[in-house]
């Protein structure tokens, strides 16, 4: 089967946050992708518009088993549906489980440069967010597991949540560096929240491994959060999985997604999610392999016409971060300038903490002749900012 991802869909006037811009402007910035759905996940969708009625929904066993096949056949780990809850996004999932498993004024263990809102959900529940911040040695990054440990050690410290695979910097988490993090966890009595959302966008070649499947300290020391909703773009239908295979630990956030009502689908999320995973894997291998071929034409054009700019290595999500550095010492005046006159919208890295000053994040899950223009209007924006009096 063909699937087109080489032609621009107009999407202003859809009430898209990304495309919610001023005319002439080309957002490249929050992580939603300019392709269409995969065609299984809209014929489900068609499908469950044929009945007029649009009430409240339950959650099928068949969702969970959905998750299970997929996880056991893409990632070789078992999660037992009895394991799972349904959420209506990752995000809501993260802010009931701190005030669940948390009490206020704890700290919440992070890595930045790190999405930003992990930082959001701690600091508006009344937690304290604490950064272990990840070393970058110019061109990718690994944990400072002294500082860690210090961090997990403090006895403020109760949750850690872990990004895997990690946003911004693109980083897939070894088997070895998992089983550090759960091991030293465990050891100070410290929970670890694994968002995971991005699992399946990587390299081709590349898998992710869960961090629950690592070990039985993981699996049972752990809450993770899943979704088809990254990597199949189906952002707006609000489907998500939490993963607890501790009962005692489970027990807990059911009560916070009960508490919080964020536990009922919409009458598409639980069609969606199912076609997805039962259905769309072929387009989900097309789109990686565009994202590839993406990666690799910014790659060319950085290291041919605008040597300034560091891509860092990456093997996770269609998120590039790009190192300003050599440019400048702070990336949001010249993000600013950039969509001032280029009309280019990408994020400055600060919003990811304080590591991530002098970086941006760019989107690239755009047809080429989008990316093409973007990287256009960034090499025309460097040019100007460097030719400043």
């Amino acid at each position: 089967m063909h699937f087109d991802f080489t032609t621009p869909i107009d999407r202003r006037n859809s009430n898209s946050e990304k495309w919610n811009v001023a005319p002439g402007e080309l957002p490249m910035w929050v992580a939603d992708m300019d392709f269409p759905v995969a065609p299984q996940i809209v014929e489900a969708i068609k499908k469950r518009l044929e009945h007029p009625v649009f009430g409240y929904n339950t959650v099928p066993e068949q969702l969970f088993q959905a998750y299970q096949a997929w996880w056991q056949r893409r990632h070789g780990y078992r999660m037992e549906t009895q394991w799972m809850l349904f959420c209506a996004g990752v995000v809501p999932a993260i802010s009931s489980i701190v005030r669940k498993v948390t009490s206020v004024g704890e700290n919440v263990l992070i890595q930045a440069p790190v999405y930003n809102h992990f930082y959001a959900s701690i600091a508006n529940n009344g937690r304290t967010p604490l950064s272990s911040d990840l070393r970058y040695d110019g061109n990718t990054y690994s944990i400072d597991f002294q500082d860690l440990e210090q961090k997990l050690a403090d006895p403020q410290t109760s949750l850690m949540i872990l990004c895997n695979p990690h946003n911004p910097v693109g980083k897939v988490w070894d088997r070895d560096t998992l089983d550090q993090i759960g091991q030293l966890a465990q050891k100070h009595h410290v929970t670890v929240l694994s968002d995971e959302i991005h699992c399946d966008i990587t390299d081709p070649g590349v898998s992710y491994v869960p961090f629950a499947s690592v070990s039985e300290t993981n699996r049972q020391n752990s809450i993770t959060c899943i979704a088809p909703t990254k990597c199949f773009n189906i952002a707006g239908l609000h489907s998500s999985c939490i993963v607890v295979p501790d009962p005692v630990l489970r027990h807990k956030v059911r009560r916070a997604v009960s508490t919080d009502e964020i536990g009922e689908p919409s009458s598409f999320s639980v069609p969606a999610t199912v076609a997805a995973f039962n259905e769309a894997e072929p387009w989900l291998e097309a789109f990686r392999q565009t994202i590839s071929h993406n990666k690799q034409t910014v790659a060319a054009f950085l290291a041919e016409r605008l040597p300034k700019l560091h891509l860092v290595a990456s093997q996770a999500t269609y998120l590039l971060w790009i190192d300003c550095g050599q440019l400048c010492d702070d990336a949001a005046p010249f993000t600013a300038f950039l969509r001032k006159q280029t009309g280019l919208f990408i994020t400055a890295g600060n919003c990811y903490g304080a590591p991530g000053k002098t970086f941006v994040r760019v989107n690239i899950a755009c047809p080429a002749s989008t990316l093409l223009d973007g990287l256009n209007r960034l090499e025309d924006g460097v040019h100007q900012w460097l030719d400043r009096s």
